[in-house]
């Protein structure tokens, strides 16, 4: 699954440390979610998405092989 978090921080100039204490995760949760390394939970993709003011399916992107 890709994602456009980091798009949207830069568009929202915060950084993956202020993103992530506002939505309750570490910072290497962010990191490891913009590597696409870690899926978050559904909570947690509907925290993000709230934040940047987007429905869930603008910041994460479902591929053919997921």
């Amino acid at each position: 699954m890709k994602n456009t978090i980091r798009v949207e921080r830069a568009i929202h100039n915060i950084t993956q440390q202020q993103l992530a204490e506002q939505i309750g995760v570490s910072r290497q949760t962010i990191n490891a979610m913009e590597s696409n390394k870690y899926v978050p939970s559904t909570v947690l993709a509907l925290k993000i998405a709230k934040l940047f003011g987007k429905n869930v399916e603008e910041i994460f992107l479902l591929e053919e092989e997921d």
